[in-house]
């Protein structure tokens, strides 16, 4: 669940942006270490999802999804989250980005998603195009 921030009051995966020098992967591994307490390995991408917003354009982002199923240390919660396991089945698609739910249960059943979505006002999705990849980089 996150916290604080952008998608406060959701629940999200770990992550953040890319800072001075760092590689995508090495800031998911320090974004997750981060927000949940545990060192992540074996990472693998899975998605990469294009967000675009029209009425507020700094909100506009490409966000790389990578899976872990090694990771270091224990799960915590921290300032920006508070982590919670769900089974598959009961994952809360109505308590997240409304775009989960068309892309998410594709990547957990072994599927490389590239998808796009336009939001509106109030999360109302506009646009959304999911395709799937043989691989991603």
């Amino acid at each position: 669940m996150k916290k604080r921030g952008f998608g406060v009051g959701r629940f999200n995966g770990a992550g953040g942006k890319v800072s001075g020098g760092e590689t995508i992967e090495e800031a998911t591994i320090r974004e997750t270490q981060e927000e949940i307490g545990v060192r992540v390995k074996e990472i693998s991408k899975i998605a990469e999802l294009t967000f675009t917003f029209p009425h507020n354009e700094s909100w506009n982002q490409v966000v790389h999804v990578y899976f872990c199923s090694k990771w270091d240390g224990e799960i915590v919660e921290s300032e920006e989250m508070k982590p919670k396991w769900f089974k598959v089945d009961d994952i809360p698609y109505s308590s997240m980005w409304p775009d989960d739910i068309f892309w998410l249960p594709k990547v957990l059943a072994g599927e490389k998603i590239r998808a796009s979505f336009t939001f509106g006002k109030n999360d109302v999705i506009l646009k959304k195009k999911v395709e799937i990849e043989k691989e991603l980089r």
